[in-house]
């Protein structure tokens, strides 16, 4: 019993560990030492619709 809580621990472990440098690989450079991050691209509105589904003016 204890063997099988051992090794779903580890299992968890190796998991959570991957997940941290995975998110901080974009803002590092290729030696590896932090370097700031490049602003996102701005995220573009949808054309305005109405509720029949048709273009309207946006506002």
């Amino acid at each position: 019993m204890t063997k099988m809580v051992a090794t779903a621990l580890l299992g968890f472990a190796l998991i959570a560990g991957t997940v941290a440098p995975a998110s901080a690989a974009p803002c590092k450079d290729a030696k590896g030492k932090f370097v700031k991050c490049a602003p996102k691209p701005p995220v573009k509105k949808a054309p305005c619709k109405d509720a029949k589904g048709r273009f309207i003016k946006c506002k």
